[in-house]
């Protein structure tokens, strides 16, 4: 029998500041001379100059190649197959998620170093040790897990306040969770995304996301509104990139992202960020362990404020929609999905309940602030 250990996984290097990516050159260059940049066409637009520039500076050649919506399995084939065909030795994902983890993928697949240069603070998959592949359609598939993190983690927040403030939103959404989820875990004693027990490392880092993103989200998405960096916005992009990424590595995930998962079943919420669905798993995952009434009703009072979506009717689900949640719950409780890292058995039928309860639990909160009722998400 293996004797369980306590682990903690993080990037070799974390690089976060305004205009940081005209330093890539620098960081990229004693990890790999031959890169490989991953970005689609509209991230490359705006980053484009900037690392050509810093590039040409550190004598680094640059080649980059196109990357579509999802990390599908053959997005993920396709890089490896260019990564061998320009015999690259780093690979550099450069946009959101999905980008950053298929480089990730083929960077592992081909033995090579990778880098992750997230454009915004949109969730915190930049800095982990693992990949989220999904269908084409944007269907969750399995995660992928690696022996290591990114060699360097760079994000420019000069860039983060110059993009669309909901995919900062998506962020917090996302790094909110993480406290919620490794506290879970934590009395379950289940074993992290890391490969083995929390270290008390991990779960104090989840919990400083909680703090910081409380103090500071509403400043920070003010903003990212003002295309502006302040300090708010710098701590809640360390909260949602670096914080959360390390918090839910080796803290331990939990319901509220099993939930997220789940609900990619619903061709509904195919258009939905991350993070957006992930909010909806927290406060699902709140009702499932029976959390107090006060704590339910700060969380959707804040989230409400920041703009994430509470309720069913906000990622375009009813309580009437049966099938849908059913096959929602189905997948959420599949063998080996994180929700039974809870510190209790969680069968699908509780599932749907904590659903259904949600949509009425958060319109009454709602009504009780005087917060606007919810109205579905516009699909981006």
């Amino acid at each position: 029998m293996t004797t369980p250990v306590s682990t903690v996984m993080s990037p070799a290097r974390y690089v976060q500041g305004k205009d940081a990516i005209t330093r890539i050159g620098e960081f990229v260059e004693p990890i790999g001379k031959r890169p490989l940049i991953v970005a689609d066409d509209v991230v490359w637009g705006i980053v484009e100059e900037a690392v050509r520039t810093a590039f040409d500076a550190a004598g680094i050649p640059v080649e980059r190649i196109g990357f579509g919506r999802f990390a599908t399995p053959s997005a993920v084939d396709t890089l490896v197959d260019a990564i061998r065909e320009h015999d690259v030795d780093v690979v550099v994902g450069v946009g959101g998620g999905s980008a950053i983890d298929a480089a990730k993928a083929a960077g592992h697949l081909t033995e090579i170093r990778w880098v992750s240069v997230p454009t915004a603070a949109s969730t915190d998959a930049p800095t982990s040790a693992l990949a989220v592949i999904y269908s084409e359609e944007g269907e969750f598939l399995e995660y992928r897990f690696f022996p290591h993190n990114p060699d360097l983690v760079l994000i420019d927040t000069n860039l983060v306040a110059h993009a669309p403030v909901q995919f900062l939103v998506a962020g917090i959404g996302d790094a909110l969770a993480t406290w919620v989820e490794a506290r879970a875990a934590k009395r379950a004693n289940a074993d992290t995304m890391a490969g083995g027990l929390q270290t008390e490392t991990g779960v104090a880092l989840a919990e400083l996301s909680w703090r910081l993103l409380h103090e500071n989200a509403l400043q920070a998405v003010e903003a990212v509104r003002a295309r502006v960096v302040t300090p708010a916005l710098e701590k809640v992009v360390e909260a949602n990139t670096l914080l959360s990424g390390l918090g839910f590595e080796s803290g331990g995930l939990a319901a509220a992202h099993a939930i997220h998962n789940g609900l990619t079943a619903a061709p509904q919420t195919h258009g939905l960020a991350h993070g957006q669905k992930v909010n909806v798993g927290t406060v699902a995952q709140l009702v499932l362990e029976g959390a107090p009434a006060q704590e339910i009703e700060d969380f959707v009072v804040f989230t409400t404020k920041v703009g994430l979506p509470n309720t069913l009717t906000e990622i375009g689900l009813t309580v009437d929609d049966s099938d849908e949640l059913r096959a929602v719950a189905e997948a959420a409780t599949e063998a080996g999905e994180t929700i039974h890292n809870m510190p209790f058995p969680v069968t699908a039928e509780m599932v749907v309940d904590a659903l259904v309860a949600i949509e009425g639990i958060a319109r009454r909160i709602r009504a009780d602030h005087g917060l606007p009722e919810p109205e579905l998400y516009r699909h981006h």
